[in-house]
């Protein structure tokens, strides 16, 4: 019981310390913080949306050379992989245009 008094009472003075420094914040330069910041995330999302056309061709490398090794052996599941390969360019050729339009941003 009385470590609960405790910790109530060092609670109760953090959230006053805290909520001290609240009125005599000066909010001007918010508006330039703000355009900075979209700055910077309009060009990391240039950098993602380059990072997963890297990774995308990677992986259709990958999965091509796996189609093709699948039909010289003769195998099951080629129409598989196929499909699942389409898919995922699909996949990647509409994110990057949905993602930015869903934004208002032109890449």
């Amino acid at each position: 019981m009385v470590k609960r008094l405790c910790l109530f009472g060092l609670y109760s003075l953090a959230c006053m310390s805290a909520s001290a420094k609240c009125g005599g914040v000066d909010y001007s330069w918010g508006a330039d913080a703000l355009a900075l910041m979209h700055d910077y995330v309009v060009t990391l999302m240039l950098y993602v949306l380059y990072l997963i056309y890297s990774i995308a061709a990677i992986v259709v490398i990958y999965a091509s050379l796996q189609i093709y090794i699948k039909m010289n052996l003769r195998e099951e599941g080629i129409i598989k992989e196929l499909m699942m390969l389409v898919g995922a360019i699909l996949f990647i050729i509409g994110a990057s245009i949905v993602f930015p339009a869903f934004f208002g941003y032109q890449t």
